[in-house]
């Protein structure tokens, strides 16, 4: 019986990668004896493992909840420009830039702040696309928290587009996801877009 790869120990997993790395070397028309790429694909195979960390995971649970007196107040909690990476799933690729993420409060109920960088680090580790990793932030704050609303931007720059095929170094995509009062009050949409907007 042909045994299943995600139930293969952590050192198999890494020799296969290895493997498959010299592989690669091999057929691009390198010399995988020479004394630069010897040891590139065990650093190939546990860069992966590092990068990737999350696909090792089931679900975010590294936060904590607060319950804090606000009153009668809707003022939207912003933490903007988190550095993030990620890898492209359509050609294994880097890409990366900065997540802009703000959320209104319900019943007094708010995140630890530094869960929110952790939160966004915890979705971009593995294969995805930056559409994915917006949406999959908003929706996992929506999840934890049950807020009046989520706005969520994201930004980046990918080495897909610059590397390969049009090359245009240092264009930038954004995307945007917003629920609750962030897609039904222009206004709190306004506050967030120019809270997060550059001085």
């Amino acid at each position: 019986m042909k045994k299943n790869k995600n139930n293969l120990d952590k050192e198999t997993k890494l020799k296969n990668i290895e493997n498959a790395v010299r592989e690669i070397l091999i057929n691009i028309g390198e010399d995988v004896n020479r004394k630069g790429l010897i040891e590139t694909p065990k650093r190939v195979a546990k860069m992966y493992e590092e990068i990737l960390s999350t696909k090792k995971g089931d679900d975010f649970e590294n936060y904590k909840l607060f319950d804090v007196d606000l009153g009668d107040s809707q003022e939207m909690v912003l933490v903007k420009e988190i550095p993030f990476f990620s890898m492209c799933e359509h050609h294994i690729l880097p890409f990366f830039g900065k997540v802009h993420v703000a959320y209104i409060p319900r019943d007094n109920k708010v995140i630890g702040l530094s869960k929110i960088p952790r939160l966004v680090e915890f979705v971009s580790r593995k294969l995805s696309v930056q559409e994915e990793i917006t949406v999959d932030v908003a929706k996992k704050l929506i999840e934890i928290l049950n807020p009046l609303g989520v706005a969520v931007v994201v930004e980046a720059r990918h080495m897909c587009v610059e590397m390969r095929g049009i090359n245009k170094i240092g264009s930038i995509t954004r995307t945007s996801f917003y629920s609750g009062e962030f897609k039904e009050n222009t206004d709190k949409k306004r506050e967030f877009l120019v809270g997060i907007r550059k001085e």
